[in-house]
């Protein structure tokens, strides 16, 4: 198989088949870019494009963002999960603006040196905001190298050898255009699940459809079981206010405004004293998952006005994990 036949069919297909987004521009910016990246790590693009839309409006300039303050950013953020990405969002967009006079570099190297800014990232700035001839390797690429080759290593031992074929392919031409093109055939057409091969460009190229089942790789390693916690969390309110507090700022959730809650265990046990004085109702329970664990919270609603600490009256502010709660405590009162 040799590599100019095949480029020239997926450019072409791209050419005609991409998808419009709003960070994709004929003149990408790098700040744009950058944005979208860090956004659409671990989510999706219908996710991410309204949050996308409202950053850039409101920020439509790193220089914007990094004189933004940090609760303004991190209330904004709230729903895009990951939320040391937020944190690290601030602080490279400050370091853009204090050392690099506002212009994001231009090389993969100077590019990795800024927070939060991961080989992955640094790549895809490199190739689609400054044409360079990057390497730009996420998961979909990773499930179609596996595809095109039929790589039988399983994930995550299979990374390097992904990485490399997916090298192989990379030349100085339309460097953006090829990152984007793979992207786009491994979120529509080369799909986890029921690829469609009857559509895909690289059809007659691909190792695992010659083979009678694509839908097998990448191959995979058997998962361990995610860890649960347990805890309990508070939702007091005063009327259409809501009792809120600053998370820490390192540590899970970090910066963010949050509900009270007790310290996430291993095991369930008996619920902590309350944060106030309060006449307490247990109003369910909630399951949440993140990266490395799961959590299920017991969920205790009250209505006092003597919470001291900061109020709200926009739930939208929280994580998600905390609006479930409002929503458990919401229906148990029936708000």
């Amino acid at each position: 198989m040799t590599d100019s036949p095949l480029r020239s069919a997926l450019l072409a297909w791209y050419g005609a088949s991409k998808r419009d987004l709003p960070w994709r521009s004929d003149q990408p910016d790098p700040y744009r870019v950058w944005l979208s990246e860090i956004m659409l790590q671990q989510t999706t693009v219908p996710h991410v494009t309204p949050y996308f839309l409202d950053f850039t409006r409101r920020w439509p300039t790193v220089e914007a963002l990094a004189a933004a303050p940090d609760a303004e950013v991190m209330a904004a953020w709230a729903g895009l999960g990951y939320y040391a990405r937020a944190r690290n969002l601030l602080a490279c967009a400050r370091a853009v603006a204090r050392d690099h006079g506002g212009v994001f570099p231009d090389t993969e190297e100077a590019l990795r040196a800024l927070p939060g800014v991961g080989a992955y990232t640094a790549a895809a700035i490199t190739a689609i905001a400054y044409g360079g001839a990057a390497n730009v390797v996420d998961g979909n690429v990773e499930r179609v190298m596996a595809r095109l080759f039929a790589v039988e290593a399983p994930l995550p031992d299979a990374k390097p050898a992904l990485k490399g074929l997916a090298q192989s392919l990379v030349t100085d031409e339309r460097p953006g255009d090829w990152a984007q093109a793979l992207m786009d055939l491994g979120a529509t057409v080369c799909r986890p699940a029921m690829p469609l091969c009857d559509r895909c460009p690289l059809a007659e190229f691909c190792a695992a459809r010659a083979g009678g089942a694509p839908e097998t790789y990448p191959r995979k390693s058997a998962r361990a079981a995610r860890p649960r916690r347990y805890g309990s969390v508070y939702v007091l309110t005063d009327g259409d206010r809501l009792a809120v507090l600053q998370r820490p700022p390192r540590g899970l959730l970090g910066g963010m405004l949050g509900l009270p809650t007790s310290d996430w265990t291993a095991a369930p046990g008996e619920a902590e004293s309350p944060p106030v004085p309060a006449d307490w109702r247990h109003a369910g329970e909630i399951e949440h998952v993140f990266t490395h664990f799961s959590l299920t919270l017991q969920v205790y609603a009250a209505v006092d006005a003597s919470w001291p600490g900061e109020w709200t009256r926009d739930p939208g502010v929280l994580p998600s994990v905390f609006l479930k709660a409002v929503r458990a405590a919401q229906k148990f009162q029936g708000w």
